[in-house]
């Protein structure tokens, strides 16, 4: 049996993504990944300066930083930006709505990730929602996985896009389809393709039966990266194939699975 750590490595995943309402991103010092990136959850979420100092002596850190955000808004209060940490790249993205105010939400994406990507010239930048605008904005393009990426990819690559290209993945390391569903059901049924096919009022996780149940197993593995470390690992590699440059994993049952053991 694949110790916690062989699991992870066997994953052929690049880097993994730590959410701070889960766990502390200390916890990355126990995982076998050199490269972390911490998602944002609301500025109340924020992990410490230190920390981040921290945690960047032995990795390297991208911090998710949504450019519309008070504090992170290069056109307006910008005022964490020099509080991040030297050594911490950052993540320019729109913003998930949930984590915006509604003056947030109002604000113009596009003159706002082009003048932060200017003055961050090595961040990744964010697609959801906004991919013809990250596109022009240049730089390590970060995409969501999704059942079109592995075409988009290749048509990116063919058009001759030349960037780095990172895909985000939420991981399951497991085939047992009720943990899988109770892991990333949820997340697959808000897809707008999911959410279409799905019959009206369906249960979203373990408890799904029937056509839904069909729906969700096959969007999660057009949405997440879900089975066994090898069949990760097969499908990390039709990715790189395809184009991406580098993958990474969110553990949506929790760190443990990636941990290191002796």
């Amino acid at each position: 049996m694949l110790t916690g750590s062989e699991s992870a490595t066997a994953t052929g995943l690049d880097a993994i993504a730590l959410k701070p309402t889960e766990c502390a991103v200390e916890r990355a010092s126990d995982l076998p990944f050199e490269t972390v990136a911490v998602d944002y959850e609301g500025r109340e979420h924020l992990p410490d300066a230190e920390t981040l100092a921290s945690l960047a002596e032995g990795h390297e850190v991208f911090l998710t930083t949504p450019v519309r955000a008070d504090g992170f808004d290069p056109l307006g209060d910008d005022s964490l930006t020099d509080w991040i940490p030297e050594g911490v790249r950052r993540v320019l993205v729109a913003g998930h709505p949930a984590y915006l105010s509604e003056a947030e939400r109002s604000r113009a994406v596009a003159p706002r990730l082009g003048t932060a990507k200017e003055r961050a010239t090595d961040a990744w930048v964010g697609t959801e929602s906004v991919e013809r605008i990250a596109l022009a904005a240049g730089g390590p393009q970060y995409e969501l996985l999704s059942r079109s990426t592995t075409r988009d990819l290749r048509a990116l690559r063919a058009a001759g896009l030349d960037a780095d290209v990172v895909i985000y993945a939420p991981t399951v390391l497991t085939d047992d389809e009720d943990a899988v569903l109770d892991a990333v059901g949820d997340y697959s049924a808000r897809r707008k393709p999911v959410a279409r096919a799905l019959p009206d009022g369906a249960a979203t996780d373990s408890e799904a039966t029937g056509r839904a149940r069909d729906v969700l197993l096959r969007a999660t593995r057009d949405y997440a990266l879900v089975g066994t470390p090898e069949t990760v690992r097969e499908r990390v590699a039709e990715l790189k194939d395809a184009g991406a440059t580098t993958v990474v994993g969110y553990p949506a049952r929790g760190v443990d699975a990636f941990e290191r053991r002796a």
